[in-house]
């Protein structure tokens, strides 16, 4: 008998069998919460507040770059962005939300897991062979674009916001929790965003999307990107190819592994 048939149950039998893997990784996401809530000083004042310091490692690189090439738009974040509080429970808010978001990011990768063992069980041999390493992957893809966003996107992103100007009558006032939702926002989207690959393998194996269809709209997927990096970077060239680079790598990424799943699918049939 196959697993498929091994899994069939009624919805409050797939309830009860969801149940545990959710609160384990209830569990494991409350953990690492306290351990981020209790290393406040990490947490916050060293990983969150790093992107706008000069001392963090891409502000650094740029400023090297920069007396090298005579750009003087590379220099990012001279000085750490002035915050402000303007309510009375916001730095406690601060405070939950950044121990919540770090742990949310450390406890993927076991969460992403615990989900995966809840699937298998339904899948039969040929589909769970086909997904092999899949929670890995969805994990690994994740991480990487949060470090992406994290490294390199979210200082871009800080020091043109907390610098434009639309009018001179205006001064800059960055709330602390805005900026905080600056460098969260930036971070998650990246990590969703590099999960493109994962997403074209399964649509491609799907015979949903084909490489082809990918090829013919290309430049098109490039202008978005393209606008996407020069809209969150500041107004300089190296800065904009720091981010699009990346991004154009990964869609081509994606159409070589589309292309390799065609391929698969017409050997297979």
């Amino acid at each position: 008998m196959s697993n498929r048939k091994n899994s069939e149950g009624t919805f409050g039998e797939h309830l009860e069998a969801l149940r545990p893997h959710l609160l384990r990784g209830a569990a494991m996401l409350a953990v690492m919460f306290v351990a981020a809530f209790i290393a406040k000083r990490y947490v916050v004042d060293g990983l969150l507040m790093g992107p706008m310091k000069p001392d963090f490692p891409t502000n650094r690189l740029l400023a090297r770059l920069a007396g090298l090439l005579g750009a003087d738009a590379l220099y990012l974040n001279r000085a750490a962005v002035p915050l402000v509080n303007t309510s009375m429970a916001g730095q406690l808010n601060l405070h939950l939300k950044a121990a919540f978001f770090t742990a949310a990011v450390v406890s993927l990768p076991y969460i992403v897991a615990e989900l995966w063992s809840f699937v298998r069980p339904a899948l039969t041999e040929r589909e769970a062979r086909g997904c092999r390493m899949f929670a890995l992957k969805v994990s690994l893809c994740f991480l990487f674009g949060a470090a992406f966003g994290y490294m390199a996107v979210a200082p871009l992103a800080v020091s043109f916001l907390s610098g434009y100007s639309a009018s001179a009558a205006v001064s800059n006032m960055i709330d602390v929790n805005s900026y905080l939702s600056t460098v969260i926002d930036v971070t998650l989207a990246c990590g969703v965003i590099f999960q493109l690959p994962l997403a074209v393998k399964l649509l491609a194996r799907a015979g949903l999307l084909t490489p082809a269809f990918m090829r013919r709209y290309r430049r098109h997927a490039f202008m978005i990107l393209a606008l996407l990096a020069v809209v969150i970077t500041p107004p300089d060239i190296v800065s904009a190819l720091l981010v699009i680079a990346p991004l154009f790598g990964l869609y081509e990424l994606s159409v070589s592994i589309a292309a390799r799943e065609e391929r698969r699918r017409a050997a297979e049939s």
